[in-house]
């Protein structure tokens, strides 16, 4: 049998198409329309026959679920528990015995706050990364040699006015992001510990921290340089009812992206001039 040259002509082009749209496998030697075959009639299922009215019923096995708590239960479990320590160590100590976050079996360390307890600037970031997760400290990576340097030159440090912590206390696998039962389950003690710091600022480094205490759904991008006003549910300290918080971008993204450091710095500068604006407090 002989094709015609146009003919074979129009089946190159054909099959040139068929190859540009990703085609790569010539599945059947002949063509077939599949739209003019009809599916083959099911088999007749075979009659069930009738088991003996005093046969004893088969025996069923079920799986027990796993003995999780409900979410719901975790979080009053962690309010309560956190809710009952009367300063930073009482508070350490109940995070450090609470199960009801699975980060805590994964990672090597708790990662609980560093600083000064009564600072008047408390930052709060995302989640420990694999150094902080080795050495039990929060930003002791590259990523906090960066932020101890832009603070250092607003004369803010750990050890006079600056007190951090995370999100989370314990490391995601891998440095994932956190999921929202596990930002959920920990946010008790993390409320407790701004409401037991009591600091006079709120600088929430990312957006993940950001969101979360704010109760915002925008991203970091429109949420930095402005002022929010952070509320406590987590103490009847009047002082506290609402501390004015700055979201900004997290040390990390800016090692990544030195390009944005100036936004930071404007940030930060903003931050260190609404202290020196505020007025002195006697009792903090």
């Amino acid at each position: 049998m002989t094709t015609a040259p146009e003919t074979g002509q129009k089946l190159a082009a054909a099959l040139r198409w068929q190859i540009e749209a990703g085609a790569d496998e010539a599945i059947l030697d002949a063509p077939v329309d599949r739209f003019a075959t009809q599916p083959p009639n099911p088999a007749p299922k075979p009659a069930r026959e009738r088991a003996p009215s005093n046969a004893a019923p088969a025996p069923t096995t079920t799986t027990a679920p796993p003995n999780l708590a409900p979410a719901d239960a975790v979080n009053e479990t962690a309010r309560g528990l956190a809710n009952a320590c009367d300063d930073l160590a009482s508070l350490q100590t109940a995070l450090a015995a609470f199960d009801g976050c699975a980060l805590k079996t994964t990672a090597t360390n708790l990662v609980f706050g560093a600083g000064a307890p009564d600072a008047d600037i408390m930052l709060v970031g995302e989640a420990p990364g694999r150094d902080e997760d080795r050495e039990g400290m929060p930003f002791v990576g590259a990523s906090g040699q960066l932020l101890d340097g832009m603070l250092g030159f607003l004369d803010l440090s750990r050890e006079r006015n600056v007190y951090i912590t995370n999100i989370l206390p314990w490391r995601p696998p891998g440095n994932r992001q956190p999921t929202t039962a596990e930002i959920a389950a920990c946010l008790p003690f993390l409320e407790r510990h701004i409401a037991l710091v009591a600091p006079r600022l709120l600088v929430f480094l990312g957006g993940t921290s950001a969101k979360t205490l704010l109760g915002r759904s925008e991203g970091i991008t429109r949420l930095r340089g402005k002022w929010y006003e952070y509320a406590s549910a987590a103490t009847q300290d009047s002082r506290l009812a609402a501390i004015p918080a700055m979201p900004t971008l997290h040390p990390a993204y800016l090692l990544r992206q030195p390009a944005q450091k100036r936004a930071a710095w404007l940030d930060l500068i903003a931050v260190r001039e609404k202290l020196d604006a505020l007025a002195p407090m006697t009792d903090h």
